[in-house]
């Protein structure tokens, strides 16, 4: 089971990532979003381990109205690829970046009275950030009517004041709407002040999970992230829409078996020889570690795919290789495949599994895999 594709020849790891998925799930959210509704595609963080220029220039093709980046930093690296639609800078952005982000057509979030106070200085397109109950970025609903006032006497000019939008706490779970109707009661009410104003910016504060529970929280815009690489935004929103939305995860990670070993029962695998061989087993190393993005806390309890079976992780998780039990699969070889993420044979492991296991959310999963690793998207 060596790799045979010209593109993995010579790599010790790589992720692909499969477009034809990718446009399925765009699809979806297309279709579950108001006519009217235009769809960020949030490619914040290397979109989400994904590649942020390769994801981006997929999105940009498929029809995305807009992109959604953490920083002016990767909205600048965006453009210089010749992405040209509307990007929206999510963070925070250091007052001396306001200039290229004018220059660069790059969007800003505005979400304090001295980045209001910066719009004076230029002319550069923002969206206000509104904080309905979540206590991140964002001005309260009651500090709204002193933003406005300042930008009405700094003489912003209207058509600047491109957006506004708020971001919801706890939407991912549809048995308990209460809290997301009452931030969504705040924001809408924030915007009516904006109208008010004399300004008609766009309102949007759903992401991927108030997108699909929440239908009234589409607005003017919908902000898609961990939807559109098939991952679900928790259980609870797969339990009720899964038949419905039926997302497929875009991405896989595989690496190769680099050695093998016999070694007798009684024998002591790894760092701080954590684990001992209950008998004698055929062991086999893979050279990635949690440099790579492989979790630590896979150790001695996560799983590789080897020819469709699951060969399980022996001993630490070292920075750089881990060490797998093969003993089962038979003629497993140097140069097999081994897949950590994705499917082989009637076997998968997902990104839940692995955050599962590590004890965090299958967001962190994919996001933290090593920007360095090669994506093959096709």
């Amino acid at each position: 089971m060596k790799p045979k594709n010209k593109e993995t020849s010579g790599l010790r790891t790589w992720l692909e990532i499969d477009t034809k998925k990718v446009a399925r799930n765009y699809r979806l959210f297309r279709s579950l979003l108001r006519q009217k509704t235009a769809l960020m595609a949030v490619v914040k963080s290397n979109a989400y381990g994904h590649d942020l220029f390769q994801f981006s220039k997929l999105m940009a093709g498929l029809g995305a109205d807009w992109l959604g980046v953490d920083s002016i930093v990767e909205g600048e690296a965006l453009r210089k690829t010749g992405i040209k639609i509307p990007i929206l800078a999510l963070g925070y952005t250091l007052p001396e970046k306001f200039a290229e982000a004018a220059k660069q057509k790059i969007s800003l979030t505005i979400s304090t009275f001295a980045g209001v106070k910066e719009l004076k200085k230029h002319r550069v397109k923002f969206h206000l950030k509104i904080d309905t109950g979540m206590h991140r970025q964002g001005f309260s609903p009651k500090e709204m009517p002193r933003a406005l006032k300042i930008l009405k006497q700094n003489k912003i000019a209207p058509e600047n004041f491109e957006g506004i939008y708020t971001h919801f706490a706890a939407a991912k779970n549809p048995a308990f709407p209460a809290d997301t109707q009452k931030q969504l009661a705040l924001f809408n009410g924030a915007v009516e002040l904006a109208k008010r104003a004399g300004f008609a910016p766009l309102a949007h504060s759903a992401a991927t999970s108030g997108a699909i529970l929440f239908p009234e929280a589409h607005l003017d815009m919908a902000r898609i992230g961990i939807g559109l690489y098939g991952l679900w935004p928790s259980r609870e929103t797969a339990a009720g829409f899964a038949e419905k939305l039926n997302l497929q995860p875009v991405l896989s990670w595989k690496t190769i078996i680099s050695e093998i070993k016999n070694l007798p029962m009684g024998s002591k695998i790894g760092y701080d020889f954590t684990e001992t061989l209950a008998q004698q087993s055929r062991i086999a190393v893979c050279p990635i570690g949690y440099w790579h993005g492989y979790p630590r806390a896979l150790s001695a309890v996560g799983h590789a795919l080897v020819r469709g079976q699951r060969a399980k992780i022996l001993g630490r998780v070292s920075m750089d290789m881990i060490i797998i039990d093969v003993s089962k699969i038979k003629n497993a070889a140097v140069g097999d495949t081994a897949t950590l993420l994705g499917k082989s044979g009637k076997d998968e492991i997902t990104a839940d599994e692995l955050a599962d296991l590590s004890g965090t959310t299958n967001y962190e999963a994919v996001t933290r895999l090593n920007p360095l690793i090669r994506r093959i998207y096709s």
